[in-house]
């Protein structure tokens, strides 16, 4: 089995934090690696055309974002960016 995940959240989606889950937008499940690839690159291709900045990080995690897309911090009184996170995951 293999999952793709689509996460938004002021953070990384290679930080996962405790309750990272609850940052979860989307989240696909396939059985074929075929299809889980067509559906990832797919997903990834739709990222890079709407969003500038790309990270990378082995070959599991994808960070997107826009310098214009920020949230306000109340406790630490600070804007934070907002990051589109894709998470490949085997689970074989």
């Amino acid at each position: 089995m293999f999952e793709v995940i689509y996460m938004k959240a002021d953070y990384e989606p290679w930080w996962a934090f405790e309750g990272w889950e609850q940052h979860i937008v989307k989240k696909m499940t396939f059985e074929q690696e075929e299809e889980a690839l067509q559906y990832l690159n797919k997903m990834l291709d739709e990222f890079r055309a709407k969003f500038p900045k790309e990270q990378v990080k082995g070959d599991k995690y994808w960070a997107f974002w826009s310098i214009k897309e920020q949230c306000y911090c109340e406790s630490c009184e600070d804007d934070l960016q907002i990051y589109h996170g894709v998470i490949w995951n085997s689970l074989k």
